[in-house]
This record gives structure tokens, C-alpha cells and sequence, in this order.
């Protein structure tokens, strides 16, 4: 991609960000985007076709952006303690609560939902095949990643349903105790 382009992109991803953070979705207007961003509503359009279109990218790239150091930094082998890159990830949620809620919730975009969930089971999948524990010997990847991808989205979306929000560290916990929990038990 042009580094003018993923500029850009990246621009207008961090103004909607930053703009949900003080007032709800409904009311940020495309030329609100594109005025924090510091570009015009034409070059908003060049790049995405509304604003669920750039929601969804925006979320996407924040997953991205971290989920390539915690599978770089999560040992198959040591699964005792969540790599400090989840930790990361869950304050951007948290940081973003109420896009995120919005986004996860019952009444929320499922368009944007789909991609998110989309684009988590593609690096999960990635992930055990690139690892390919054997503890999911047998099991399609395409299984494997379905599953963790709806343990983890369940468990952030539970997180996030809380009032008052339990910490990030609670929701580390909580979220590697649900995936890892389980093959985490001694031997009997």
C-alpha cells in the first residue's frame, strides 16, 4: 500500500477513535472525521464508503497492530501467564468502551462485528497452524479458530458489560484463564 494511502487511513482511523471517546457514534458526522483527521470529506470518500466502513478498518487495525507481538511473545509451552501484549490490547478496549460495547452488543453493527470476528479467527487460524499445538491435533483450523475467537469476543463482551468496569488486569485473567484455563491443569 502507498504510504500516502495507509497515512491516511491511519489518520482517519485514530480521529473516529478519538472522537468516540467523547461523544457517541450516532453523532460524529463524516466532515467531523475528516476535519480532526485534517483532511477534506472528499479524500475521507476516497478511502472509505461510509462510516461503519472505517469503524470496522479501525478496530481491525488495532488487532492487528498487536495481536503479530502476542503471538511472537506467547511461548505454546509456557501457557502460566498472559503475554503483557493482551494487556495492551484490552486497555485500547478499554479506552474505547463504548465504541467497542457498541460494536459487541445486542444491538450492535453487525457488519462491523462480522469483520472484527473476521479478521480474529484469520490470526488465530494463522496461529495454530503456524504453532500447531498438539492439543488440537485432530481439530480443523478452521474449528480451533471459531472456537477461540468466540471464548475471547465472549469473554471481552462480558468484560464490557460489567458497570463499573472490572480492571484490565481482571480482564487479562479472565480472558487467558477462559482459553488456557482448561489445558492448564496438572496431570492426574
Amino acid at each position: 500500500m502507498d504510504p500516502r494511502v495507509a497515512r491516511t487511513r491511519a489518520s482517519l482511523q485514530s480521529a473516529l477513535l478519538a472522537l468516540a471517546r467523547d461523544r457517541p457514534l450516532d453523532a460524529i458526522t463524516v466532515a467531523d472525521v475528516a476535519a480532526e483527521a485534517g483532511v477534506n470529506r472528499s479524500s475521507f470518500y476516497q478511502h472509505y464508503a461510509d462510516k461503519d466502513q472505517l469503524l470496522a478498518d479501525a478496530l481491525e487495525a488495532a488487532v492487528d497492530d498487536v495481536s503479530s507481538r502476542i503471538i511472537r511473545s506467547a511461548d505454546p509451552r509456557d501457557i502460566s501467564a498472559p503475554p503483557a501484549e493482551l494487556t495492551t490490547y484490552l486497555q485500547h478496549i478499554a479506552d474505547n468502551a463504548d465504541l467497542y460495547r457498541l460494536v459487541l452488543g445486542e444491538h450492535g453493527s453487525l457488519a462491523v462485528a462480522a469483520q472484527l470476528r473476521t479478521r480474529v479467527q484469520g490470526i488465530v487460524g494463522d496461529a495454530v497452524r503456524q504453532e500447531a499445538p498438539p492439543v488440537f491435533d485432530g481439530l480443523p483450523v478452521d474449528v480451533v479458530a471459531a472456537s477461540v475467537t468466540g471464548s475471547a469476543l465472549g469473554v471481552i463482551t462480558a468484560w464490557l458489560a460489567r458497570d463499573p468496569l472490572p480492571s484490565i488486569e481482571t480482564a487479562t485473567q479472565w480472558l487467558w484463564q477462559a482459553l488456557f484455563g482448561p489445558l492448564d491443569r496438572p496431570s492426574a
